[in-house]
């Protein structure tokens, strides 16, 4: 499932569709969401350098690292970062988000203010130093963006490597508003961005849940029973989670799937779960009290049953008027018909409504009883 998502970020959105969103959250039973968060960026850069993606180019947007750690990360992973202008550029919302060492990095040639002025540097990454206004951020994140595959057609990917810290300095209306619009811009291809789902309400890691179209969640391997578990357990908990745990995917319109990753020292590995240990999950679901599925016995024995208001026929074949005979059809029955219900009409002292069809050609059923099948 890691690679369906590597590949559907990589494949980008139709024209006219909003770009793929993938949300990656962790919590701290496992916080392993960063390693998932720069694998997806290692491959993503991948296909953008083997021009293999439907964007050229990506803007991260840093809060949780420096520029360094992201040009480090991927010069590793063996991506040309030497020449950043052609397909990547780092938004370090990191260095100074509220502007108290703005003088500094003016001098030092590193810096962009909100207001989308570019410096002279042409470096890796721009300094913004105010990230609590997301408008002047959104227009940042796009002049980057467009900086890398110029006007038109050309698309480009975003990665938010927290946001936690977006809902840290602005609320939770104004980020889905941020979120939206990028996903709605037609330039951008794909956006993913990573999030402590411990840290917030259940109802703002859901809406962000909502506004993405794949969810990957990482969750430990084994989880304690309750809280009273003695220290020798907790030590053997933490030595199973110790470096690996359960990745969980959620593509919209498909069923979630889980897969095992590990972390080594050349990154995360991702190992689909074995069959056997698919056929123990199953186990764990609990057993329902019935089945939708009926036997051949069943189906013989529902046949015979009498519904209570079914006509019957008692001996003589069913005959239920459906409204579409004539009169001249019927024209010695309905008279007889008239003769022996008039007659009964007197002897019984009850009255009765005959209806007479005005011609063949009114409309069928107009003056059928709709419950005319019911032997009330």
């Amino acid at each position: 499932m890691a690679e369906t998502i590597c590949r559907s970020l990589r494949d980008g959105g139709l024209e006219g569709e909003h770009a793929p969103a993938l949300t990656i959250k962790d919590t701290l039973a496992s916080p392993f969401g960063l390693h998932v968060f720069t694998h997806v960026l290692s491959q993503l850069s991948s296909s953008i350098l083997a021009g293999k993606s439907q964007s050229r180019g990506v803007v991260v947007v840093s809060f949780s690292r420096s520029p360094s750690f992201y040009a480090d990360l991927l010069r590793r992973r063996g991506a040309d970062v030497s020449s950043p202008n052609k397909w990547i550029r780092i938004l370090d919302c990191y260095t100074d988000p509220l502007g108290w060492k703005e003088q500094q990095l003016k001098e030092a040639g590193n810096f962009a203010d909100v207001s989308g002025e570019a410096s002279p540097s042409s470096g890796l990454a721009r300094v913004c130093s105010n990230v609590r206004d997301l408008d002047k951020l959104y227009s940042l994140i796009l002049e980057l963006g467009i900086g890398l595959v110029g006007q038109g057609k050309v698309r480009f990917s975003v990665a938010i490597d927290s946001a936690n810290e977006l809902l840290r300095h602005a609320s939770m209306s104004a980020v889905a508003g941020l979120l939206t619009n990028l996903r709605s811009h037609d330039q951008i291809s794909s956006i993913f961005w990573l999030m402590h789902s411990d840290l917030h309400d259940v109802k703002v890691t859901s809406a962000l849940e909502y506004m993405s179209s794949m969810v990957a969640s990482v969750e430990p391997l084994s989880v304690a029973a309750n809280g009273l578990k003695g220290d020798t357990e907790n030590l053997s908990l933490l030595e199973q989670n110790f470096g690996k745990g359960k990745f969980l995917a959620r593509l919209k319109r498909r069923n979630g799937r889980s897969e095992e990753f590990r972390i080594e020292q050349s990154g995360i590995t991702f190992t689909s779960v074995s069959s056997q240990e698919g056929i123990i999950n199953q186990g764990l679901v609990p057993k329902v009290q019935f089945n939708l599925e009926l036997s051949e016995k069943e189906r013989i024995e529902r046949a015979k049953v009498i519904l209570p208001f079914e006509h019957q026929g008692n001996g003589k074949p069913i005959e239920i008027y459906d409204g579409r005979r004539s009169l001249a059809e019927n024209k010695s029955g309905e008279t007889s018909a008239l003769v022996g219900n008039s007659q009964r009409t007197e002897n019984s002292g009850e009255g009765e409504i005959i209806y007479f069809r005005d011609s063949d050609d009114e409309m069928p059923d107009s003056d059928e009883d709709p419950d005319d099948d019911l032997d009330i």
